[in-house]
């Protein structure tokens, strides 16, 4: 009922604010053609226009050099420049609010923002912003708005950096950006990962809803609505002037503000056939962690197809899980493959066996369907130990699944236990990651075999990320499932040497764990970190991890 009336609401503020644009441009209209009939009358000697009588700040963008002309090696003390079409390659901003509204909102409002986009073909690009603010923000709780701002926005802001842009922001001194879309959208990823002074962007209205409520933006700007970008130039240099400036040059606006450097030559606009993307290497910090779901950046046509695949994507989840659980490996491996999984599987030493008991497999950590893929490619049960793992998870698992407590010798007589029974799937990074890193691996399965087998796995998906780490842990292989060709590659590697073990060969359990965190970075391309679980969850859930503290527990299906 709430989210009616506010629907309502809005479509009574839309229709206003189309009636007054739309007398707005008629007046506008009416206003050139008086202007026309006296130029007709009183025609002015010379057709065209000298430069000097041209005001600087109606100089096109053609007046300003291209950035690529930017020399490199020069030192640039003070720096004004634009997010949107100068330092983010693309002038469109709605991608981005798109992430805000599916990952701090739901689906249902980023739905409503996607109807929404025709109409805003009819609006000017103040009210297109306008509408877009209200529909994301509207009710939107502040803590999620932040936790979006530093888990998900960073991503895609890297992705799409103007490489050229950035150089120029990391030679100034001080950088100031100046933006119209919120704030909140864009000052920690410019203060942390560019390194800015100040950024100046759109305010908008926060209410609080009791002590416990929280604090919730209202989908309104303040009430010195939306930034010019010339103005607050003025207002922040005051009487000095910004050494180098870098607009866009889709934006009026921008020409506006870039008149206002020391010197028309030091003004540079940000052209489309010259933004490069920013190289991964290049990065200013590495993309090690990020969350949210949606693994593609979220344009109107992307979204849209989106939403029209929801509804197959669900059904194949669901087939495809059943496919796992019921069915036989080889059957369940044809019609995963006809499905549209793709399992890529490659066996250095596939007849492994332990004499004495089971052969521990130490893999990298993708998604919790890691030991389900390889005892699929080895097509034999296995048995897989995780620290936090859903009841719904253990419930569809299609192989037994035993949950650790985090105490070290607990955990250890644990899966000591399970390895005399029988094959054991063990993931030391203790968390997944998504990008090409590996996290520190945890030395207490290095002391519990010599018969250990490392295990390379990867995947890659195009829609939907199948981990979260603020998100519902329980629907993490559903998301997973989705996507509409998933790829698993899973590379099982030469058995340990036996002078590599702790037993064989005398060497520490973190001597071991180094060597075979090293040997799965370079078999998959990996770089190899230091981080760990903690790590990762003290940065995008601001929390451990720790989901549940109960004894371990195991099932069996």
């Amino acid at each position: 009922m709430v989210f009616h009336t506010v629907l309502l609401k809005l479509a009574e503020w839309v229709v206003y604010q189309l009636l007054a644009n739309s007398c707005y441009r008629a007046a506008r209209k009416v206003q050139s053609c008086g202007c026309f009939f006296l130029r007709i009358r009183n025609p002015s000697p010379k057709s065209n226009p000298s430069p000097q009588s041209t005001p600087k700040h109606h100089l096109p963008p053609a007046g300003f050099p291209s950035l690529a002309k930017f020399a490199g090696g020069n030192k640039v003390g003070t720096l004004a420049c634009d997010f949107q079409g100068a330092l983010l390659r693309s002038s469109s901003f709605f991608p981005y609010f798109m992430l805000v509204a599916f990952e701090a909102g739901s689906i249902l409002r980023a739905l409503v923002l996607l109807l929404s986009y025709p109409a805003l073909w009819f609006l000017d690009s103040d009210l297109q912003l306008k509408v877009m603010i209200f529909i994301t923000f509207r009710g939107l709780r502040v803590k999620d708005m932040e936790s979006a701002a530093r888990a998900v926005l960073p991503k895609f802001y890297l992705e799409n950096l103007h490489f050229q842009a950035y150089q120029v922001v990391a030679s100034s001194g001080s950088a100031v950006v100046f933006t119209s879309v919120p704030r909140v959208m864009v000052d920690l990823f410019l203060k942390e990962y560019l390194g800015v002074e100040d950024v100046v962007g759109t305010e908008l209205v926060q209410v609080s809803r009791g002590k416990n409520g929280g604090n919730y933006f209202t989908g309104f700007v303040s009430g010195n609505g939306l930034v010019v970008k010339h103005r607050a130039v003025k207002d922040w240099f005051g009487d000095r002037k910004p050494d180098v400036g870098i607009g866009s040059s889709s934006s009026p606006q921008d020409y506006l503000f870039l008149s206002l450097c020391k010197g028309l030559q030091e003004a540079y606009v940000a052209n489309k056939e010259d933004s490069n993307k920013m190289p991964r290497d290049k990065y200013p910090k590495p993309l090690v962690f990020h969350d949210g779901r949606l693994a593609f950046l979220p344009t109107p046509a992307a979204t849209l197809a989106m939403f029209l695949w929801l509804p197959i994507g669900i059904f194949l989840a669901f087939f495809r899980l059943f496919v796992g659980i019921l069915l036989p490996y080889k059957i369940a491996l044809l019609l995963g493959t006809m499905s549209g999984v793709r399992d890529r599987a490659e066996t250095e030493d596939p007849k492994t066996r332990n004499r004495g008991g089971g052969v521990l497999y130490v893999c990298t950590h993708r998604t919790l369907l890691d030991p389900v893929f390889l005892s699929t490619c080895l097509q034999k049960p296995l048995t897989a130990v995780t620290y936090s793992l859903s009841k719904m998870s253990e419930v569809i698992a299609p192989i037994r699944t035993v949950r650790l407590t985090r105490e070290r010798e607990r955990d250890g007589e644990t899966m000591q236990r399970m390895l005399a029974e029988g094959d054991l799937v063990v993931c030391p990074e203790g968390t997944t990651c998504r990008e090409p890193y590996l996290l520190r691996f945890s030395s207490l399965f290095a002391e519990l075999s010599d018969e250990i087998v490392p295990v390379a796995v990867n995947t890659t998906v195009g829609m939907f990320y199948g981990t979260t780490a603020s998100g519902l842990k329980c629907l993490d292989p559903i998301f997973f499932l989705m996507n509409p060709r998933p790829r698993y590659s899973v590379r099982i590697l030469e058995k340990l040497p036996a002078a590599m073990t702790c037993g064989g060969g005398g060497k520490s359990s973190l001597e071991v764990a180094n060597y075979i965190q090293r040997q799965l970075g370079g078999v998959l391309g990996f770089e190899c970190t230091s981080l760990t679980r903690r790590d990762k969850y003290l940065m995008l859930a601001g929390n451990e991890g720790i989901v549940d503290s109960s004894p371990p527990t195991s099932t069996k299906h």
